[in-house]
């Protein structure tokens, strides 16, 4: 340009690049501008799938999470940082950090907690003052918690997105409600506990959770821009160590004697059994929860435990070095969830739960 013009350039828009894609296009963006996002799980998946949301424009994000950031995250969990493990920061509230820094104008609400049946509806906009949101990501590496999903998913009608990446191997799929078949139809139960490879004994790959994860957000932005029907989301399976990806059609998996979308029968949803203990993947740990709705007073919950070990406070959750047991931890949040570290006895950290923080 004629530097003694008095022309000034064009301002290019940050999702220039993107909405110049055809199947995106300046619709589908403002389409992403006004969507209401929840994932669940900020950690392989999570993290990348929070990632490519914000930089790709999505209005508005809610992340759920109970976990802190730990130093065996850092190879694969993309959004945290040395720091962020060495300060054993929650991971939502980390993740928080980093996305604003990407992009600033996005609405972005980390919830520090455990998902389960009593909150789920709450993190979906569907019993306060806020709009439902308009899909669901799954970030987590747990069976039972995807059972729940697709319950609040078909009972309210809401989209989500699965992912589950183990090892060199992952898989990928939607549930579109009332449009095609949702997760019971496909796989009616949860595995039997201890069924499955975790983390812990089959490890993972980095670039299997971020293919994982992409596709997921793939499968997202598909729906955000206005594809909705099935034939648009089959099931992917992959293996990428080989090489080897794999779609397969789900038009004809729905069935009507599906106890969920069929019978409608919300079992994981209704239940008023939440799991009230459960062995964390890749830790020597056991979380418990309360039995009932709480909220604990962290600063005089920190002055009982500072007689029995060594206390240290942050701002979302405390942390104690007990003395006896010996080589026992403790992380106690304000929703009553404790991590019980240096056991995987459920019964063992139950009892130093009751004994210790009286829940």
């Amino acid at each position: 340009m004629d530097p003694s013009s008095n022309e000034q350039p064009a301002r290019i828009d940050r999702y220039h690049r993107q909405s110049r894609v055809a199947v995106i296009g300046q619709a589908g963006q403002l389409r992403l501008s006004k969507a209401r996002v929840l994932l669940i799980g900020c950690g392989a998946l999570g993290t990348v799938i929070a990632e490519q949301m914000v930089r790709g424009g999505v209005g508005w994000l809610r992340i759920a999470d109970r976990d802190l950031v730990e130093l065996t995250n850092l190879q694969r969990q993309v959004l945290f940082d040395e720091h962020d493990a060495s300060e054993s920061i929650p991971k939502a509230i980390a993740a928080e950090h980093r996305l604003r820094e990407i992009n600033s104008t996005i609405q972005i609400d980390p919830r520090v907690l455990d998902v389960n049946s009593i909150n789920i509806e709450m993190l979906c906009g569907l019993t306060d003052q806020q709009s439902p949101v308009d899909l669901i990501l799954d970030g987590t590496d747990n069976a039972a918690i995807r059972y729940l999903i697709n319950d609040v998913s078909v009972k309210h009608g809401i989209p989500w997105v699965y992912g589950a990446c183990i090892g060199i191997e992952g898989r990928v799929s939607a549930i579109i409600p009332g449009t095609g078949p949702c997760l019971r139809c496909l796989f009616e139960t949860p595995p039997p506990a201890g069924s499955l490879a975790t983390c812990d004994t089959a490890g993972v790959l980095a670039p299997v959770a971020a293919m994982v994860a992409s596709m997921q957000v793939i499968f997202a932005l598909k729906f955000l821009v206005g594809e909705s029907t099935i034939d648009h989301f089959p099931l992917w399976s992959f293996d990428l160590w080989a090489g080897r990806s794999r779609p397969v059609s789900i038009l004809d998996g729905r069935r009507s004697d599906c106890p969920c979308c069929g019978k409608r029968q919300f079992e994981f949803l209704e239940s008023d059994q939440i799991d009230m203990l459960a062995r964390l993947c890749g830790r020597q740990s056991v979380q418990v929860l309360p039995s009932q709705k709480v909220t604990l007073d962290l600063k005089e919950i920190a002055q009982r435990l500072g007689s029995v070990g060594k206390v240290e406070q942050k701002p979302y959750f405390l942390r104690c070095q007990l003395s006896d047991p010996p080589g026992i931890g403790l992380t106690v949040f304000p929703d009553g969830r404790v991590l019980v570290h240096g056991t995987e006895d459920a019964a063992r950290a139950k009892s130093i739960c009751a004994r210790f923080i009286g829940i």
